[in-house]
């Protein structure tokens, strides 16, 4: 077939046709969102063309594979996307003027994928278009949410989740594939049996299963005919309705399968502070993990007959520890249905598996209570107790007699299951998101099992896909970088340093400006229209978008603004430079503070907005639903980037790399990859602040820091805080906002007050703020600064990252697809 995308004519006919089959209208009767489906399904057409081309190369050349695990991918629209990393925006854009429409609305009738909530997923999309871009073979796998997290609504200043039901016209760039189907088992009881071959072989009875069919996204590699595929599981019961329960009146029973394939893909990370939402979370996790390691297996043994050189074809990478199960579904495969040996099953797994590590926080290494994982996964369960049977006798070797190490490194221990130790034991990579990071983790967290596998470590810092958050995200932006250094940066964005002869350049400041500027205008009119608030694109966009965490401390960035209107307040006539603060973020459903935080966010707003004495100096946003379309929009408009993490904490940080390149200045800890980037633009062009990882860990060892001191001697920070608790922002309400208080006050509340340091670094935060505003006013230093941010961004590409995967962790085979015309 000729590619239609390239001729004008034949486009606009195949919109038009899909239009009339779909939905029996003609272009005049047609809707936006109708439009949206007819032009999507067109360019699927010639997607698919190239898809069928991949899969054929892949038959042929028979490359090694990278199966990317994850429980969230953060796709963001795939429409625009697609069209870029086809080449085709263009002509795209100048056929549908043809016909009357605006290829912008188009593109904002498409729901965001509600695949994903924060930088982990978002990370795992950046991923699968450079994987795509740079010519490798992968499949992403994960689960198809109904729901997604949720939709963030803000009612009364608060977060309200709704149903995020971003199917409910059907999604036109998914295919469903019933013939990769698999079963998957849950619960039951496992009974030893004899073998033949007279080893004993291991059943699952009285299981309950679900069938897990994948739905397939197809992934667009930039200008280079190659399409990968986002395999994403949807749950179906094994029989749909069980007529001969119905008929003995035992209608639970009936819909049974049905319930359980159905809660299974409701939502993302179920609320898990209840037993119900542990277990759905775990199965959850054993069903796509389950799923996708069958379709791994089975797509091998297509091709090869010998089970022992899997790891030679495939490659399993684990994005943090929710799919460490992977390392026993694969274990129990390779045993119980290939009838392996455990030496062989687990010389063919520890070859097979690798683990990134997405934390520090010890909260966020997943534990599972024995009960409820045996219980839900009796065989899986088994052979996790036999991997720490057999690492323990290997720890007992290394460290003869030191129970307090075997304690320590178990894999099971004190009643729990602990899937990082799982995920190290067995892989053979563990690597951390920044330098900083993996450093921490060596030194700190998973110190123990740094001494006994030192090999198996190493760094691969995150990075972003330029063609997204540039091209996409910022045309303006894009169109005036190729104009000044060419195309090259497009798939190589080290390319960007040729932007340093720029940035003396008064004209280049001032072209550079008016982009930032024009970009301001585009999202103070998004504002205007979803919040009703009138913000002044000439005011400094000071902008914090990211999951709401309070390692984030957006809870410090709000008391930070508290305390320059009380400033102003009280100086009237004081020299200030007009801010407006921009939030964004979802808290987790249950998590009480993260929420009390974007109440207080409102509340503050709230009275700041409303206040004409103080002359539109101070304006505070809450951007509802903040997704990555919306966050596009938000890096390109932002003057300053928010990158406030206690040191220590954040593993590395996505958001600070977008912003960067997109010409805003970092104030920021020295936390995650913040501290690669200084390296990279130096210190001296952002904005650093507040206590190093170094300190804040010493801090915690010796517990000896005491927000009361701050407190009492310091009466500005103590007007802020009263104002928590005296009804300032709450209409008289001295508790709504107690907790928040006495989180960063009172040594009841948490394991100690003020855990991420709010208090301790505020005066070094807002010292960082006077600096961003001194050096704003200098017109062309700001210019010179932003500039220099985005010709040292060249590092931050996910390109980067994904060439040492491969290089390092993956050896995978590059790729080169060719499309011959039908």
């Amino acid at each position: 077939m000729k590619n239609i995308l390239f001729d004008k004519k034949e486009f606009i006919k195949c919109v038009k046709d899909n239009v009339k089959t779909l939905y029996r209208k003609t272009m005049e009767e047609a809707s936006e969102q109708e439009v949206f489906q007819a032009v999507s399904y067109a360019v699927k057409d010639v997607i698919i063309d190239n898809w069928l081309a991949t899969q054929q190369t892949f038959d042929k050349e028979d490359p090694k594979m990278v199966y990317y695990m994850s429980m969230e991918f953060l796709m963001g629209r795939a429409l625009g996307n697609n069209l870029i990393n086809l080449t085709a925006y263009k002509e795209v854009k100048e056929a549908l003027d043809e016909i009357g429409f605006d290829l912008n609305m188009i593109e904002d009738q498409e729901p965001d994928p509600a695949l994903g909530n924060g930088g982990l997923g978002r990370l795992a999309a950046c991923f699968m278009d450079s994987l795509a871009t740079l010519g490798y073979a992968a499949y992403g796998c994960g689960i198809r949410y109904r729901y997604g997290m949720f939709k963030q609504k803000i009612k009364d200043g608060y977060q309200v989740e709704v149903p995020d039901n971003w199917l409910k016209n059907g999604y036109p760039f998914e295919l469903r594939r019933p013939e990769h189907s698999f079963e998957v088992k849950f619960g039951g009881y496992v009974q030893a049996e004899p073998a033949e071959n007279g080893r004993t072989k291991f059943v699952q009875k009285n299981y309950q299963s679900v069938l897990a069919v994948p739905y397939d996204m197809p992934i667009v590699g930039y200008n280079n005919n190659m399409v990968n595929t986002l395999m994403i599981w949807d749950a179906e019961p094994m029989e749909c309705f069980e007529l001969d329960s119905f008929d003995k009146g035992d209608y639970r029973k009936a819909v049974e399968q049905e319930n359980l394939a159905r809660n299974l893909v409701e939502v993302l990370y179920p609320n898990d502070n209840h037993i119900q939402g542990k277990e759905l979370r775990l199965k959850q996790q054993y069903f796509f993990v389950s799923a996708s390691v069958q379709r791994a297996v089975a797509r091998y043994k297509k091709y090869h007959p010998d089970i022992h050189k899997l790891s030679e074809k495939v490659t399993i990478q684990m994005n943090d520890t929710h799919p460490t199960v992977a390392v026993a579904e694969l274990m129990r495969i390779l045993l119980d249905e290939e009838g392996l040996t455990w030496d062989e099953a687990w010389a063919i797994t520890t070859k097979t598996c690798a683990y990134t590590n997405h934390t520090i926080m010890a909260e966020a290494l997943e534990k599972w209570p024995i009960e409820i994982f045996s219980r839900l996964l009796p065989r899986i369960y088994q052979i996790v107790e036999e991997i720490n049977r057999r690492f323990l006798l290997e720890v007992e070797e290394e460290y003869p007699g030191n129970q307090y190490k075997k304690d320590k490194m178990a894999i099971i221990h004190d009643g729990q299951v602990k899937m990082a130790h799982l995920a190290i034991v067995a892989g053979y990579s563990v690597n951390g998101v920044a330098r900083l990071h993996t450093e921490i983790l060596k030194k700190q967290e998973l110190k123990d099992f740094y001494e006994l596998f030192p090999q198996k470590f190493n760094n691969k810092t995150n990075g972003i896909t330029q063609r997204r958050f540039l091209y996409h995200g910022n045309p303006l932006l894009a169109e005036w970088v190729s104009n000044k250094i060419g195309n090259d940066w497009i798939t190589d964005l080290s390319h960007m340093e040729k932007l340093a002869v720029y940035v003396d350049d008064p004209k280049a400041q001032q072209e550079f400006m008016q982009i930032k500027y024009q970009n301001k205008l585009r999202l103070a009119k998004y504002i205007q229209e979803h919040n009703g608030i009138e913000v002044d694109p000439r005011s400094i966009f000071d902008v914090q978008v990211k999951r709401l965490h309070e390692y984030k401390r957006q809870l410090m960035n709000i008391l930070h603004v508290m305390y320059l209107y009380n400033k102003i307040k009280e100086h009237p006539d004081m020299e200030f430079y007009p801010r407006t603060f921009i939030f964004g973020a979802k808290a987790a459903a249950g998590y009480k503070n993260a929420k009390l935080t974007i109440k207080l966010i409102n509340a503050v707003a709230d009275v700041i907005n409303h206040d004409a004495s103080i002359d539109n100096k101070l304006k505070v946003v809450f951007i509802e639903d903040y997704k990555v379309s919306n966050a596009e929009w938000i890096f390109a408009a932002a003057d300053v980037s928010e990158q406030i993490s206690t040191a220590s904490k954040e593993a590395s940080g996505t958001g600070n790399m977008k912003f960067m390149l997109n010409g805003a200045a970092t104030i920021g800890t020295m936390d995650g990859a913040n501290v690669e980037m200084a390296e990279e633009v130096g210190k001296e062009n952002m904005f650093i602040f507040g206590m190093s990882s170094d300190e804040v860990i010493a801090h915690e060892q010796n517990r000896d820091y005491n927000p009361m001191d701050i407190f009492n001697q310091d009466q500005e920070i103590r007007q802020v805080l009263m104002q928590l608790i005296n009804g300032f922002y709450s209409g008289n309400d001295t508790e709504l906002f107690r907790d928040l208080y006495n989180s960063l006050l009172n040594t009841q509340c948490t394991q100690f007050a003020d855990t991420y340091f709010c208090l301790k670094d505020f005066r070094s935060y807002a010292e960082a703020q006077e600096r961003v505003e001194k050096a704003y006013r200098d017109e062309k230093g700001w210019a010179k600064l932003v500039m220099l941010n985005v010709a040292h961004v060249g590092k931050f590409s996910s390109d980067r990252t994904i060439q040492e995967y491969v290089d390092d962790i993956w050896h995978l085979d590059k790729v080169k697809v060719t499309v011959t015309e039908q």
